[in-house]
């Protein structure tokens, strides 16, 4: 592999001022691409491009982490909060093809200025909840008994109330991935273990149109446990699957029926699923230079695709953005070292040599590189939803922030509590 700079050993790189960076890198986009009228933010940096439902819910936690730090003042971030969900509680719902969103649930895309669909997308179940979950985290934070303050509490309970989780299951029991004005449900459901978790937890807890627990443990009855280089786990192949629910959910020492039944919880198995993805990048099957014990990370992200071209005498097809995943599924030789940052909580000893051997790649302004001949692809675009987790986990790594603020959320703990889990902090009054 050629690099596109040659990075520092991993030995003379200061931890502390590396994460930092890292973090305060990550903290710039939702700075950088929102949109102080509304509270939108882009889902990719580039002109034109609308916002992602899912990117303005971790923007919202991301102000309340930027506060802690000291990047954004309280009051700025009260006004920026204020008008997301002032934006999110006023936009048009309705079956319109035209509307923001219906039943409660908001369209994956937005446009930026006018808040309405863009694309022609789905209501989306998934991106709803990781909306939802940001602004339960706007909630808890901002606990102070001024008019704004108390505004943001109750814009969020009240958006949070309004969302139909039952209408969202559609005469079966799994949640269903999304809806259409035009065709109606997708046909496809949240089936196998996936970023689903904060989405059957939040429809767990509502207080208003729950879902029975009788969804979660169907949803449940379709993991597979598989065991790979000897390491028994869970078995999701992209690697985002094992971090997103946690950027919110600390899952540390609480089991539900199917972990209790396995000797572990969904953080120790997110610690295993970051071992297989090391012990994958060393063994390196299809032989991609560069891959090795401080080069691996295989997740959702941006590439260098759709093309074919020869890879060091070999002709191999690349993607552009896809759900890549090890061992089972897409390899294109595309890393992604924001999803390495993010699994920093679960297993600190094999990320923490990964970072600082790709600290040029986060560095040079975007998150996804590809081992290939000739120069190192770099994607030319940061993602929403690839800053929020760097830095709402190495937030929980480093300070225990998000997951301390979402253990007090009533809702968050009833459907944790409604879907089986016991243990450590949920026992605590």
């Amino acid at each position: 592999m050629k690099p596109a700079s040659f990075p520092l050993p991993p030995d003379l790189i200061d931890e502390e001022a590396m994460l930092a960076a890292l973090q305060r890198e990550a903290f710039g986009y939702f700075i950088t691409q929102v949109n102080p009228a509304n509270g939108l933010v882009r889902d990719k940096d580039k002109q034109g491009w609308p916002a992602s439902i899912a990117a303005v819910g971790l923007a919202l936690t991301s102000y309340c982490v930027g506060v802690e730090r000291g990047w954004l003042a309280r009051d700025d971030a009260v006004e920026l909060t204020l008008t997301t969900l002032r934006f999110f509680a006023k936009s048009e719902q309705g079956d319109s093809p035209a509307a923001t969103g219906h039943k409660g649930f908001y369209y994956h895309f937005l446009d930026m200025d006018n808040g309405r669909r863009a694309w022609d997308c789905e209501l989306s179940s998934i991106d709803t909840a990781l909306l939802i979950a940001g602004v339960l985290a706007a909630a808890a934070y901002f606990d102070g008994d001024g008019k704004d303050e108390l505004e943001i509490r109750a814009l969020a309970d009240f958006l949070y109330r309004r969302v139909d989780w039952q209408w969202m299951r559609a005469r079966c029991q799994l949640l269903r991935h999304g809806w259409k004005p035009e065709t109606g449900f997708l046909r496809k459901c949240w089936r196998g273990y996936d970023e689903a978790l904060i989405l059957y937890v939040l429809a767990l807890g509502s207080p208003t149109f729950p879902v029975e627990r009788a969804s979660y443990d169907a949803w449940t009855y379709s993991f597979e446990w598989k065991s790979v280089y000897g390491i028994d786990y869970l078995y999701a192949g992209s690697l985002f699957i094992h971090q997103m629910s946690h950027a919110w959910l600390d899952l540390r020492g609480i089991q539900d029926d199917f972990m209790r039944a396995h000797g572990l919880d969904y953080a120790e198995n997110s610690r295993r699923a970051t071992l297989v993805q090391q012990r994958y990048a060393i063994d390196n099957p299809l032989g991609f230079p560069g891959y090795g014990e401080h080069c691996w990370g295989i997740s959702a992200s941006d590439g260098p695709g759709p093309a074919t071209q020869q890879s060091y005498g070999v002709r191999r097809s690349f993607r552009d953005y896809a759900g890549r995943g090890a061992p089972y599924s897409i390899d294109d030789g595309t890393l992604a070292p924001w999803a390495v940052a993010a699994s920093l909580p679960f297993a600190p000893e094999l990320v923490l040599p990964a970072l600082a051997q790709q600290h040029d790649v986060f560095h040079a302004r975007s998150t996804v590189f590809v081992t290939q001949q000739g120069p190192r692809w770099v994607s030319p675009y940061r993602f929403g939803i690839n800053d929020g987790p760097v830095l709402l986990m190495l937030d929980n790594y480093l300070h225990d922030f998000p997951w301390r603020l979402m253990r007090g959320n009533t809702y968050l703990r009833d459907g944790l509590v409604k879907a089986g889990f016991a243990g450590e902090w949920l026992a605590e009054q």
